[in-house]
């Protein structure tokens, strides 16, 4: 069932991007500096399917970043509990007394 859903997503997805590289070939400029455009040393001319896979690429990381970050409260809350359990298993161990094993049939 997953290999379906895998196909069904991700090829449509592959010919998505596939036809946008194809029809942003073209080389724009980018640059890093808004009060001078022309600077050639903060200038770049790449293809604009490059600057937008790039763009695609820094927001997953970002976004991803604001998850992990989001989600820290539960992942502290789940250490936490987890501790705890191992607290009270130990307790628990120490209370009770190991149980003898009786002797087999054969004993």
């Amino acid at each position: 069932m997953s290999r379906v859903v895998t196909v069904v997503v991700l090829v449509p997805v592959a010919i998505v991007l596939i036809a946008l590289a194809v029809a942003n070939r073209g080389a724009v400029p980018f640059t890093l500096d808004p009060f001078n455009p022309g600077n050639p040393g903060l200038t770049v001319e790449w293809p604009l399917f490059v600057l937008l896979f790039i763009a695609l690429a820094i927001g997953l990381v970002l976004g991803s970043i604001a998850t992990w970050i989001r989600q820290g409260r539960y992942r502290k809350a789940a250490r936490e509990r987890a501790s705890e359990v191992r607290a009270l298993r130990d307790q628990a161990m120490r209370a009770t007394p190991p149980q003898p094993t009786l002797p087999g049939p054969g004993a």
